[in-house]
């Protein structure tokens, strides 16, 4: 019977710790990104909100941003609006330095009424 070598397994535990390592910084940045994603899907399809002025809308998302500890400005809201529809897009991005290298992540939340 072939038995692996104990550098291989040593090699697979340090390649899972560091996929590991990087689902704990990463993961949570994309979880509140998801919830922003939701935040605005709410907004536009909530026939109230229609009514609303665009300043308004753009502070709800400005302070909802916040809370989740995302650096959104108020000149990454873009609010449209036509006869019977709004839309939202947000494009915002977030760097993350690790050890020896840092990486921009670009997050576009969007979502239009029906």
């Amino acid at each position: 019977m072939n038995r692996v070598p104990r550098w291989r397994i040593a090699a697979a535990w340090a390649v899972l710790a560091l996929l590991a390592g990087f689902s704990s910084v990463f993961a949570p940045i994309y979880y509140r990104n998801l919830e922003l994603q939701w935040f605005v899907a709410k907004i536009t399809h909530n026939v109230e909100n229609g009514a609303k002025p665009d300043n308004a809308l753009r502070s709800l998302i400005l302070n909802k941003a916040r809370e989740l500890e995302l650096p959104v400005a108020a000149g990454n809201v873009h609010i449209d609006r036509s006869e019977h529809r709004l839309r939202i897009d947000i494009g915002y991005f977030v760097r993350v330095t690790l050890p020896g290298y840092t990486v921009d992540l670009h997050f576009h939340p969007d979502s239009a009424s029906k």
